[in-house]
């Protein structure tokens, strides 16, 4: 049972969610909202303060009377990690709980050497730019990690992925939380470029479909401003939907005709190598479309098209009210969106297309890290979290 004074702290989470919105705001202006008693509010805001989630703002405001002093949310008070591994590059950053990026880096990180040497790379990439920042790990309220691969929710745990030789059933969260004494949060990276988009780019869109069509192709799913991830967490895998035009193409997870083994970045890389054109990755067939090369535009306005044929059926069902393209092939622009849109537009049910936008990721290349911090920050910045911490304190 909460003492007293813990049970008059406990509501801490839920005044701070009000602070959040960035407004500084009194202490008669709170009581207001809340309805609270000035006593508990009291005991509330000096909880916050004591963990530094709040700070009184530099100039008080003035009614006419004796100023009063305000509060506001403290974006300053922690710091979140975030990583967005991908299946050869990877993206790392440090932001503040605002999601304002701090410091960022990028490298070529290839996921197949395992989860031992690259979760290494990420704790050393961490740590210097901890070090960078002025920040030291007390201050890191958490860690967000996405992964190219299917992720169980509830473990954070990879499971089967095809691309990542080595990591089924590694212990992320574990390995990472260890070394950091942070809580650790693991997805898959296109449910982390989704949340990114939307938070970032798209607040007011209630149902946005994210598609990262790179190495592989999956969907993040955004519903009711929420990230859907199924019951497990396998939500959005749209890349091992089968297609008509592969029905004799084997994927790389072993089955028959999925998408991802004609549209994906890998698939037209392969067919322009064997084609006699050098082309190791997704970004090499962007580079080929850029400089005019006519089989490469022909593969990814086709990719386009084979993409639209699925997400038509998912417009249909879903009814999304944006649907954004994002990933390495997302930078051949118009080439892969007018595939995508000509399929959608003209197999998708009219009042399904009547406000459907279709459009590439304004975040680009950050969706991800932003996305792997807002994961971090939501968590740790719930109401119920929020009031464990101050009654611990």
């Amino acid at each position: 049972m909460l003492s007293e004074a813990n049970g008059s702290i406990a509501g801490a989470g839920a005044l701070l969610k009000i602070l959040r919105d960035g407004q500084a705001r009194t202490r008669a202006e709170l009581v207001q909202l809340t309805g609270l008693a000035r006593s508990t509010l009291g005991q509330r805001l000096d909880a916050l303060l004591s963990q530094q989630w709040i700070i009184p703002t530099e100039e008080a405001i003035s009614s006419g009377g004796r100023p009063a002093v305000a509060f506001t949310f403290n974006r300053g008070a922690r710091v979140a990690l975030a990583a967005d591994l991908g299946a050869t590059h990877a993206r790392v950053a440090i932001t503040d709980l605002g999601t304002e990026v701090l410091a960022e880096r990028a490298d070529e990180v290839p996921i197949d050497r395992g989860p031992v040497e690259t979760l290494t790379w990420l704790q050393r990439t961490f740590e210097e730019m901890l070090a960078e920042t002025g920040h030291t790990p007390e201050q890191v309220c958490g860690i967000g990690v996405g992964l190219p691969g299917p992720v169980e929710h509830s473990s954070g745990r990879p499971v089967n992925p095809p691309i990542m030789p080595g990591w089924d059933g590694f212990p992320v969260p574990e390995w990472l939380g260890e070394r950091f004494g942070a809580p650790v949060l693991v997805d898959n990276d296109v449910n982390i470029m989704a949340l990114g988009e939307h938070w970032a780019a798209r607040p007011g869109a209630d149902h946005l479909i994210f598609v990262k069509i790179g190495t592989g192709i999956g969907c993040g799913i955004i519903s009711g401003r929420h990230l859907h991830r199924g019951a497990q967490g396998a939500a959005g895998d749209i890349g091992h939907i089968q297609v008509a035009s592969a029905s004799d193409t084997v994927c790389r997870c072993g089955n028959l005709g999925c998408l991802e083994a004609v549209a994906s970045g890998a698939a037209m890389s392969a067919r322009l190598s064997a084609g006699g054109v050098e082309a190791a990755g997704s970004r090499d067939v962007v580079r080929l479309v850029r400089s005019g090369n006519t089989q490469a535009v022909q593969l990814i306005r086709q990719a386009g098209r084979e993409v639209g044929d699925v997400l038509a059926s998912i417009v249909n069902f879903f009814n999304p009210s944006v649907i954004v393209v994002g990933g390495d092939i997302a930078e051949a622009g118009e080439q892969v969106l007018a595939g995508l849109r000509e399929v959608i537009y003209s197999r998708s049910l009219p009042l399904a297309t009547q406000h459907l936008t279709i459009t590439a990721s304004e975040l680009g290349d950050r969706a991800g890290v932003i996305g792997a911090a807002v994961m971090v920050i939501e968590h740790v910045l719930a109401p119920g979290t929020v009031d464990r911490s101050v009654i611990r304190a």
